[in-house]
This record gives C-alpha cells, structure tokens and sequence, in this order.
C-alpha cells in the first residue's frame, strides 16, 4: 500500500454555526446499500452490550445466544416502528478482543441478522464495530509492540472480514498519565497526556486502522477520547472535580481526536466522542452522538445540547436485561427511533425549522452547566477555528486550554451561567496553569521527561 499523505486542516469546513446542524455534512458518508449518513436525516444508532457474565470459551454459546436475542429484539421492533434506517454499534468486551476470533463470530451473527431486516422490510442498516483498546491491560502499557498490539490489530482484520461497514476504536493513549491528571487538576499533565501521548498513539494507530480498511472494503470511522473526556464528564457528575476543569478537558482532546481524520478517518464519529462536534465543525464529516437517552449507561449534564449536530443518535450501551415492557436493549431502540423521528421531522419543513429545534436543545442545556456550553455551535465554531489556527496537536492543546478557559471565565461574568465560588476559584488555578504552557514542544515535553516517573510511561512506545 502507498504511503497516504496525512491531511492538513487549516480552515473550518463549517465555518458559520447555523450550518452546524443535525443530520447534515457537507461531507456525507454513503454505504454500498444506499444508506447515506450526515446526508439530511439522522438515524438511530443501537449500542448493547451482554449482562454481568464470564466470557470463556465454555460460556461462549451463551454469549452468541444473548447477542442474538438482542439484535433480533431490537430488528423487529425497528421493523414495527417502520424506522428508515438502523446503525448497530458493537463495542467489543474485552476478552472478545484478546480471543479475536469470538468477537468475529459475533460480528458475522448481527451482520446476518441487520441484513435480514433489510431484506425483510426495507430498512437500510449499518454495522460499526468498535474493538477494545486491550493495550492498557499491561502496566506500563505496550501502544506499539507485544502480544496485545497484534490481538488488537488482529480483531479488527477479523470483524471487516466478518462483516462491519465502519471500523472504530475509543483509543487509550497517555491514559496511564490523564488518570492522575484529572483527579489532581493538573493541567500541564493533561495537555502533556492529551497533546504529546495521546496524539502521537493517534497516528500510529490509525495509519493501520486506515491500512486495514483499505485492505477490507471497510470505511474507518473515528476514534473518542471518551477515556478522557467522558471519565471527566462522569467524575465532574459525581463531584470528585470540578465542572469548569471537565469542559476544559472536553475541549482539549479535540486536537488528540482530529488525528484519526488527519490519518484517513472519514467518519461517522463516534457517539460517546462528545468533542465530535468539533470535528464535524473542522472537518466536515458526520458524527454520531449521545445524551438523554444515553442514561442507561451514564448520567451527565448534556442530555439535549448534544443532538444539535448529530448524524447518529445512539443510547451508548445498555445491557440485556429484562424491563417492564421488553429487554432493556429493544427499549433502547425504541427511544431512538422516537429520537430521530422529531429531528427527521424538523429537517423535513426546511432548514429554518430545524435550526429552530436545534436552537431548542442548546438553549434547554447550555446555561445549566459549563460542559453544555462549551458545546453551543457558536461557541464550538469560535474554538475550533483558533485550535486548527495552531499546526501540531500539541500547540492545538495549548490553545484549547487557554481559549476555552478565558472563554468561561468571561461568560461566567457576564451571567451565561452560574458557578459556585469553588468553581470560579478553580477557574483561576487552571488559567494559571495554561499561561505557563510554552510554545516550543520540545522545551514542553524535555521538562515534563524531568518530571513524570519512570515507571509510569514507556517512552519508547510513544516514539520518545
């Protein structure tokens, strides 16, 4: 395979927030079966996932039986909701990805079960599949070498070849270090994690992810920095840290996520990436996204603002088990479709209309929480255009910091929304801390080599 020449972007491919709406990219994704996403209708994405049980090779029938019973639950209720589009996320557990052969036959059952429904009642249906990072499961983690790399490597071979359309991942890079980040507030180490590790791991990454897709037929999708936004989200949720510090770090695993479309990723993004809407913003590509009806799997504060710019509307994951009316991933199903309807319905009487709604859901969130606002489409237009007017995802990290927290520093004093003095306090600290990122990368990472334990990061695996 010849060597793809990274993209560069430098402008924003939606450079006015009124085009940043739902269902619509300037730069749509088309599968072989007509399914056109980010092409004026949002679809539901369905994410489920097994109950509390073992995956071994004996429990392995039981694991078949229980995804069967899903996909099949939810393909027949999608066909009684006459939905007029199905994606289906299969996010593989752990030991589906060490052993890559389990994850595949699951994958080869739903492809088998979404074109059944097809075939059946006309709906158009996609397959993502999203293989676990099972890299962190060896402490320092091994990003390039050793036995889990070629698991990893290995299952994604396997479920193209079993039949996904989009390949995706919720990549881990500099985790080890963005952990402790967090729950210390130490910014220079987040950017450092975010910036340095994290995007470094991205471009490795994803030049194979992209290589394999090439090789399958299999479109690459996108990666999340769900491990680093969304632990910040939840932590934020839980008051172990401040919800100014989780929307500055929303913002600064943009530069780190970018890299995968740099890398050749076209999109959908995925759902739980809630920074996707820059990336839409930047590159032009359609996104799934996640909020109320993501519950089932995490609480947030985000519920509605989210579905301002979806091209996918996905419930996360939920686990099969049995509710009142059906099983919780049937149910699941459901809710999305009414989800998408209303939106599909907005974009049928004209842009005007939409927007309208759009506007809707921003306003019902953006004012009740720092990470609803940093994610209004002016604001997101606003700080994506300086992020991408830096050229290295470290210098995009820097700007994001600084920006995005000068940015809620002002919007609090002039009443966009409310904080605690506790909360206003840590906005200072943070700023502090962003005015001494230095411009020159090599000076940043020489002075954070000096400072972060040994033991903790295998530089070598970075390409340090």
């Amino acid at each position: 395979m010849d060597e793809m020449t990274p993209k560069s972007y430098s402008r924003l491919a939606i450079p006015d927030s009124d085009d940043l709406l739902f269902g619509t990219a300037p730069f749509p994704v088309t599968l072989a079966n007509g399914l056109v996403i980010g092409g004026g209708a949002v679809y539901p994405e369905l994410n489920f996932t097994l109950p509390s049980m073992e995956i071994t090779a004996s429990t392995m029938p039981e694991v078949l039986r229980q995804y069967s019973e899903m996909i099949d639950g939810a393909c027949r209720r999608a066909g009684e909701l006459q939905a007029p589009g199905l994606v289906v996320e299969f996010e593989l557990l752990p030991p589906l990805t060490i052993e890559p052969e389990w994850g595949a036959d699951v994958t080869r059952l739903l492809r088998e079960r979404l074109d059944r429904l097809q075939s059946e009642h006309r709906v158009k249906v996609g397959l993502r599949v999203t293989p676990n990072d099972i890299r962190e499961f060896e402490r320092p983690p091994m990003m390039r070498t050793g036995g889990y790399v070629d698991k990893m490597f290995r299952s994604f071979h396997l479920c193209a070849r079993a039949g996904a359309d989009f390949l995706a991942i919720e990549s881990t890079g500099g985790k080890e270090l963005h952990d402790e980040a967090l729950v210390s507030g130490d910014l220079e180490l987040s950017v450092f994690s975010l910036g340095i590790l994290g995007s470094r791991d991205m471009a490795y990454l994803w030049d194979r992810i992209v290589e394999i897709c090439r090789e399958t037929g299999t479109i690459p999708s996108g990666d999340s920095a769900c491990g680093f936004g969304n632990t910040a989200m939840v932590l934020a949720d839980q008051r172990q840290i401040p919800k100014v510090w989780a929307a500055a770090v929303r913002v600064m695993s943009v530069a780190r996520s970018l890299v995968a479309h740099e890398r050749g990723a076209v999109g959908p993004g995925k759902d739980c990436a809630y920074e996707a809407v820059y990336l839409k913003a930047i590159t032009g590509y359609p996104i799934g996204l996640e909020g109320a009806e993501a519950a089932c799997a995490h609480l947030s504060a985000i519920g509605n603002i989210a579905r301002a710019a979806a091209d996918l509307w996905s419930n996360e994951s939920v686990q099969n088990v049995k509710l009142l009316s059906a099983m919780a991933p049937t149910v699941s199903l459901e809710q999305l479709v009414y989800a998408v309807r209303l939106m599909n319905v907005a974009s049928a009487e004209g842009p005007g209309a939409a927007r309208q709604l759009r506007d809707w859901f921003v306003k019902s969130d953006c004012a009740l929480d720092p990470q609803a606002y940093v994610l209004r489409p002016d604001i997101v237009v606003r700080l994506a255009a300086g992020i991408i007017g830096e050229t290295t995802p470290y210098l995009r990290t820097r700007r994001a910091a600084i920006e995005t927290l000068a940015l809620l520093r002002s919007a609090h004093s002039e009443g966009a929304f409310a904080l605690p003095k506790t909360e206003v306090r840590w906005l200072d600290r943070l700023s502090r801390q962003a005015d001494t990122l230095p411009e020159d990368e090599n000076e940043f990472v020489a002075a954070m080599r000096n400072k972060i334990d040994p033991s903790k990061v295998r530089w070598d695996e970075y390409g340090l």
